[in-house]
């Protein structure tokens, strides 16, 4: 962001003597007329610098004065007439007045209206957020504070900020961790999104893709994405995800069949308590809490499959939905974490918080026109989400989750190679 200011030499006393009558009459009417009367003078003094003073016929003039104009700069989410003077070469061309263009090119507008709207001030409100109804700044028509001008604005920004963000490299991050999920925008838009938690345990927005479902292709154009920007796939790297079949099927495909996966155990859990009677709920919660809470994979895995067998005869649909994807369920077990670590890893709360960052900030819109629309408004909700996240709670503990993902890979690898070779002989 460009900043400028100017020092109290380059504003004669005299413009902020008359402006501060202004204060008489509101401190809101000093700021604006003082402000306005500084910018005048600096504009002056660029014409000076260019055409000389008035009336004087210097050698060093790279230019002349050709008359006055008026333009419009931001103030208080709107906009303000400026009169302002014109500069032309000697060849007849516009010179920019150095001030000006400082004042008009920094988008101040544009970040009003994306910061109101992400705290959830409607386009209508706009108006009313940024000028007092009772005021003495007036916001007359062209004053760019209406709701279709505040749209505009945001509309244009967030498509851009969206675009840099898709476009960023991810070369430079160390991500140990991805978790991806899915939102429903509405009943035929569903995007995609991708968390990356790094080495220091720092959280990451990393990619944001639609689709009319959580299908393999939609995900499979996400990782593909991820990769093209530098997700490394040969790095050993932990998933997580909320039990989709599908992501499931896009992660191994690209990053290799024995990549960790993780499902989460609330997401589990919930679905399970979902389709059993209600004097079950809590038995067989007790015993959920029980197997996640073990430090040994296998005596957790025959926990549950006892549990299961025991709702065999009560509930044989539950019994099936407990053992399926039982593998997924105890990964961060297998991988010998610590109990603290395990529970910040063994489901998808990080991108599940920032949906609901997501819900929060699209409350306002009443009807999506658009793929694109809901496009820009989760990457600008996931980016605003991002402003707040903290460091993972057992980040000091991820360096025992890099030596578990290596050693897990070089153990898959070398069971690899020996079945290779077994079958070659």
């Amino acid at each position: 962001m460009k900043r400028f200011s100017t020092t109290t030499s380059a504003v004669p006393s005299g413009l902020v003597g008359k402006a501060f009558e202004e204060v008489s009459a509101s401190f809101e009417r000093f700021c604006l007329a003082a402000g306005l009367e500084t910018v005048s003078a600096m504009l002056e003094k660029d014409a000076e610098e260019v055409c000389g003073p008035r009336h004087a016929r210097g050698e060093g003039r790279r230019g002349y004065r050709w008359s006055r104009t008026r333009g419009k700069i931001g103030f208080h989410g709107g906009k303000v007439e400026l009169e302002r003077p014109r500069v032309r070469d000697f060849d007849g061309q516009e010179l920019p007045l150095p001030s000006w263009e400082r004042a008009s090119e920094e988008d101040w507008l544009g970040r009003w209206a994306m910061n109101l709207m992400l705290i959830n001030v409607s386009t209508r409100k706009f108006r009313r957020a940024v000028r007092l109804p009772d005021g003495d700044v007036p916001a007359p028509r062209g004053a760019g504070v209406s709701k279709s001008a505040t749209s505009r604005r945001f509309v244009a920004l967030s498509a851009a900020r969206m675009k840099e963000w898709i476009a960023s490299d991810l070369g430079h991050l160390d991500i140990m961790v991805v978790q991806i999920d899915g939102i429903h925008i509405a009943e035929d838009i569903v995007l995609v999104a991708a968390i990356g938690i790094d080495s220091e345990g720092t959280k990451h927005p990393l990619g944001l893709i639609e689709g009319a479902t959580e299908h393999s292709a939609v995900v499979q154009a996400l990782i593909d994405n991820l990769i093209e920007r530098g997700l490394d796939p040969a790095v050993p790297r932990l998933f997580i995800i909320d039990g989709s079949k599908a992501l499931s099927k896009a992660i191994r495909r690209s990053f290799g069949r024995h990549t960790p996966i993780q499902r989460c155990q609330i997401h589990k859990a919930r679905n399970i308590m979902e389709r059993l009677p209600k004097p079950l709920h809590a038995s067989v919660r007790r015993v959920l809490r029980q197997a996640w809470e073990l430090d040994d994979a296998d005596k957790a895995e025959k926990l549950i499959r006892n549990l299961a067998q025991r709702l065999e005869r009560d509930a044989p649909g539950v019994s099936a939905s407990i053992l399926e994807g039982l593998d997924e369920i105890l990964t961060v077990t297998r991988l010998g974490l610590p109990a603290e670590l395990r529970r910040s890893l063994a489901c998808t709360n990080i991108i599940e918080n920032v949906m609901g960052t997501v819900r929060r900030v699209c409350r306002n819109v009443k009807r999506w026109q658009s793929t694109s629309m809901a496009l820009r408004w989760t990457a600008a909700a996931m980016n605003e989400a991002s402003k707040g996240f903290r460091k993972l709670k057992a980040h000091k503990q991820l360096p025992i989750l890099r030596a578990a993902l290596i050693g897990h890979h070089e153990k898959t690898s070398n069971n690899g190679v020996l079945a290779n070779e077994v079958k070659a002989a």
